[in-house]
């Protein structure tokens, strides 16, 4: 008896040792404010992250997310990011996407130009904020949010900087590298993969002529997830193409952000069009060997325990090797620079 209340004991001693351990490690040297953001007739429910030292004003950095439904906190996974930010005396800003969390509306009513007028509402928001330095405001975005940076950055004068994290350049380009690499992954057969150009182009033709849901679902039968409102927002932005509005891009510093295990975006065509496009001197570039597209480590990410693992005991640890450090470090390299030049 007394050997099964000792076990017991144990076991309750490890089971909150080990809770501790989690509340420690998901605990951030941030302070979290929730804001609400207005876009159209949208609220949009969001975070603003500050440094816990100091009262500002903090420079500030702008959250624009990837594909999908995204939260303000994209599931806690940004909160490593606005430590690492606040570090550097910089507060970030992320809202749910409309119809996300507490937002109204539906993300997938939106263009890319949609999202970016979004972004801009959000950042003439902040540029009324007493604690925020509407002199050191600057964009983060992964993914998607490579068509969206670059419109915002063409347009807003000002603008401190922009990190690009796994963006993409032309979305039909995007989406042919995607199916291929994803499906040499999988290990399809060569007919497997002929079968599935042949139904990618079928769809781009429908696209093409603005069909309908119904028509698409008819022609290719199997709709794969395919919905009426995704359906809707492909047809809105499948022609999106980041080019122009990179060369438009003025004086903004660019941190381009590369993933040497992306499936999801071709990182050396982006690569080339980054340092093409934009002007002199052109984007600092970061490669990570081992990232996926999320940048995070491809052995944690394509192991469901493992993920799960870090996610709880070392969040910060999910991320690949340097990313969180590399981006703090060229924060303090924008502000160094923009204090020589003032001097």
């Amino acid at each position: 008896m007394k050997a099964v209340v000792w076990s017991l004991a144990g076991l309750l001693l490890v089971t909150a040792g080990l809770g501790a351990v989690v509340i420690w490690q998901n605990s951030y040297n941030i302070r979290e404010e929730r804001v609400t953001l207005r876009h159209g007739g949208d609220a949009l429910d969001g975070v603003l992250a500050t440094p816990k030292e100091g009262r500002g004003p903090y420079g500030l950095v702008v959250f624009v997310h990837g594909d999908g439904p995204v939260d303000a906190t994209h599931d806690t996974f940004y909160r490593p990011l606005w430590e690492s930010f606040a570090r550097a005396g910089y507060a970030s800003l992320s809202w749910s996407k409309p119809g996300v969390g507490g937002s109204s509306g539906n993300w997938l009513d939106q263009s890319m130009e949609d999202r970016a007028d979004e972004t801009m509402d959000a950042i003439s928001w902040a540029r009324q904020r007493p604690d925020i330095d509407s002199r050191r405001i600057g964009l983060w975005g992964a993914s998607q949010a490579g068509w969206v940076l670059p419109k915002v950055a063409a347009r807003t004068p000002g603008l401190r900087f922009v990190i690009a994290v796994s963006p993409a350049v032309n979305w039909q380009q995007q989406g042919r590298y995607n199916l291929l690499a994803q499906m040499r992954e999988d290990g399809a057969s060569a007919e497997q993969v002929e079968t599935a150009l042949r139904r990618r182009e079928t769809t781009l033709q429908l696209l093409c002529r603005g069909a309908s849901f119904e028509e698409y679902r008819a022609k290719t039968g199997d709709t794969q997830g395919m919905t009426a409102d995704r359906w809707r927002f492909i047809s809105k932005n499948y022609t999106a193409d980041a080019t122009a509005d990179l060369r438009a891009i003025r004086g903004a510093p660019v941190l381009l952000i590369l993933a040497g295990r992306d499936i999801n975006v071709d990182v050396t065509d982006t690569e080339t069009a980054y340092r093409k496009l934009l002007q002199a001197p052109g984007p600092q570039v970061e490669h990570y060997p081992d990232a996926t597209h999320s940048l995070v480590k491809h052995g944690v990410e394509h192991s469901e325990v493992r993920v799960t693992l870090t996610a709880l005991f070392a969040p910060r640890a999910l991320f690949a090797s340097g990313f969180l450090a590399d981006q703090r470090r060229f924060l303090d390299h924008v502000d160094d620079h923009s204090k020589g030049e003032a001097a």
